[in-house]
């Protein structure tokens, strides 16, 4: 891993990089839930003009070396915080997730911080349980990428002891 990976805010040339990485159908399958057809860039756009709207989302672009190598979110879901990330696949197994989604998380300040895996995606497991999460529960979904029902982790991010009153 880089030492020099970051994240910033989400600038309109770092979309086309997006939805390049978006193209890999094995990073499609992984993901699962993702668009129902990737290669619709109206689709991608306005999902994008959507999200970066609302002020309630937190997207950081991934930045490694200057380069764009992915993106990482925070998200309101009913009354809980979610997390998301999508690494290159060219990037992948250099531990950019990992460190994009820790640097994520000390951006913020509320916890307890839920996330969601599909059970066979093994990798962003992995990562989830070295940022800190367990898993709670589980769940299932139509996942667009895969054209099928797909079982997930629900997996959370628990409030620090010293958050739940304890010292």
């Amino acid at each position: 891993m880089t030492a020099d990976l970051r994240l910033r805010p989400v600038r309109d040339d770092d979309l086309p990089h997006f939805f390049a990485h978006e193209q890999d159908p094995e990073a499609a399958w992984m993901a699962a839930f993702g668009p129902a057809d990737p290669a619709d860039r109206a689709a991608f756009d306005a999902h994008w003009q959507r999200i970066r709207a609302d002020p309630r989302i937190v997207n950081r672009t991934v930045v490694v070396d200057g380069a764009v190598v992915g993106r990482v979110a925070a998200f309101p879901v009913g009354g809980h915080t979610e997390v998301s990330y999508w690494i290159d696949p060219r990037r992948w197994g250099r531990g950019h997730a990992t460190a994009a989604l820790s640097a994520l998380l000390r951006e913020l300040p509320q916890r307890p911080v839920r996330a969601r895996a599909a059970k066979d995606n093994r990798a962003s497991l992995a990562v989830l349980r070295k940022c800190g999460f367990g898993i709670v529960g589980e769940d299932s979904g139509y996942a667009e990428g895969r054209g099928r029902q797909v079982e997930e982790w629900l997996l959370e991010l628990p409030a620090a002891p010293a958050d739940q009153g304890g010292h």
